[in-house]
């Protein structure tokens, strides 16, 4: 073999080297101070931040409207006097006393009751969101770093490869062709790698958002690249009967029926029972008062009220059937989009990679052996390399997945 080939050869294999070094073994950044983040530690994080505890909170002012519902109404001082000249007058001061019937204590207590019981359900399904999107963003950084390095992996030998091809023109051995078509090789590396660098950025200044720590001290623990395994379709069906995102609607609607009941029990008048003394001056003593009084419903038996409370409750119970409909079917498309996403990313990162790689191996062999073209070795490198991005790109579609069944089935362990 002419020694210039050789000598262009051996860069070509020191090159491939290289990349080879790059792709295998990821150099991640790390942060003086900073342990590594994993996954459980980001959801914690998440779940202590300002929007979930502020839904928290929700729940403790449902609580204390509880106590509030299960006062009784506050009795009333009043007094009277009737005349003004003294020794002619009659004063009186009695206390009145209002007096609940119909159960309206007890509808309204239990109107406040199923308050709680929805803050608490909002409350469930505000955390439910949350772990999804830390779950989806926490991948979405892992793999935008994967990204991000095999694009600067392959920058770098589009760079060398530019340079083996200028020579081998100057040598006479290639056309200025496969010069130019390097260089456009390299560019389209280097704006891989920015956007690389750029969905790198954008997916860890999402996840400094959930967590609430700086974008640029994240250090995650590097995950294995199997995905989890996720139960049948039958069985996670059965799971979301009970989400987080039903029980919401569930509540809602005994909300609305505890409203219901409060409304019919304000049908019933009320008694007022007024106890008191009078005093008249005329005949210079005091006498007892006693009183009952009561509204007469003539006018207002709040019927109005019952009815729209009643039609309320009609529409959170078809929410409610819309719900459960809407959420099988977005549990079926998402088990359907993680079932195909894993099985793309297994195959490839079992068949598809492997091969490519072979297929550049051998590619690069028989260059060095003058069977294959300068250019036939770049394309297999690029195959590899959109092989190895494919597997990436399924593998996050794969984990979105999984974070939606998260969030619509809620997690196969409670306190997760």
């Amino acid at each position: 073999m002419h020694t210039l080939s050789k000598r262009l050869s051996v860069l070509v294999v020191v090159s491939a080297l290289a990349w080879r070094c790059g792709a295998a073994e990821p150099l991640h950044g790390t942060t003086a101070g900073n342990p590594p983040l994993d996954l459980p530690t980001a959801i914690r994080l998440a779940l202590d931040q300002p929007g979930p505890r502020a839904a928290a909170h929700d729940v403790a002012a449902s609580e204390a409207l509880v106590d509030q519902a299960n006062r009784f109404p506050n009795p009333e001082l009043q007094y009277l006097r009737e005349g003004q000249q003294t020794g002619t007058r009659t004063t009186t001061v009695q206390i009145n006393q209002p007096i609940e019937l119909g159960g309206k204590r007890g509808a309204r207590v239990a109107a406040a009751q199923s308050a709680v019981d929805l803050a608490n359900s909002e409350l469930m399904a505000r955390r439910q969101d949350v772990r999804s999107d830390v779950i989806a963003v926490f991948y979405e950084v892992l793999v935008a770093q994967r990204r991000q390095e095999l694009a600067r992996a392959l920058t770098e030998l589009a760079r060398k490869s530019v340079e083996v091809a200028s020579k081998r023109v100057i040598a006479g051995k290639v056309s200025p062709i496969d010069e130019t078509k390097a260089r456009l090789a390299a560019v389209d590396a280097s704006t891989e790698l920015n956007q690389a660098a750029a969905a790198l950025a954008i997916a860890r200044t999402k996840l400094a958002a959930l967590i609430g720590q700086p974008a640029g001290a994240l250090v995650l623990v590097e995950q294995p690249d199997a995905l989890p395994d996720v139960r049948p379709l039958d069985a996670l069906q059965a799971r979301a009967k009970n989400a987080a995102i039903i029980r919401r609607v569930r509540s809602q609607v005994s909300a609305q029926e505890a409203q219901v009941d409060v409304e019919r029990a304000a049908r019933i008048p009320d008694l007022t029972l007024s106890v008191g003394t009078q005093r008249d001056d005329q005949v210079g003593r005091r006498q007892t008062v006693l009183g009952l009084s009561v509204p007469l419903p003539l006018f207002n038996r709040n019927s109005d009220a019952l009815r729209a409370a009643m039609r309320r409750t009609d529409k959170a119970r078809d929410e409610l059937a819309a719900t459960e409909i809407s959420t099988a079917s977005e549990l079926a498309t998402a088990y359907t989009r993680y079932e195909v996403a894993r099985n793309e990313a297994t195959l490839l990162r079992q068949d598809v990679v492997p091969n490519a790689r072979s297929a550049y191996d051998l590619t690069l062999k028989g260059f060095e052996y003058g069977k294959f073209s300068f250019l036939e070795v770049l394309d297999a490198q690029r195959t590899w390399f959109q092989a190895q991005s494919r597997q990436w790109n399924s593998t996050l579609e794969a984990w979105r997945a999984f974070a939606d069944i998260e969030r619509i089935a809620g997690p196969a362990e409670p306190n997760n």
